[in-house]
């Protein structure tokens, strides 16, 4: 499951910079993350680096995109081929 950020964010920018997969960046009021990129660090890290080291706990599960872990292995696969 790709990940998102609620409008709770403060927009510190810490999150950006951790992300292997580039997947986030600032949108209009708060940062936001491409679904399309976001693997929850699956194949790179054990945990979600973003979420780690949000300040706020405003990164979350992303309902509109529900992966499996396979499947988040296969979109990391393809971003790192």
């Amino acid at each position: 499951m790709a990940l998102m950020i609620t409008d709770d964010c403060i927009s510190c920018d810490v999150c950006e910079p951790e992300c292997p997969n580039g997947a986030i960046a600032q949108g209009d009021d708060y940062y936001q993350i491409d679904a399309a990129k976001c693997t929850e660090c699956v194949g790179h890290h054990d945990e979600s680096q973003c979420v780690a080291v949000c300040p706020v706990d405003c990164i979350v599960a992303d309902p509109a995109h529900v992966e499996t872990r396979d499947q988040l292995m296969e979109k990391f696969a393809s971003l790192t081929a």
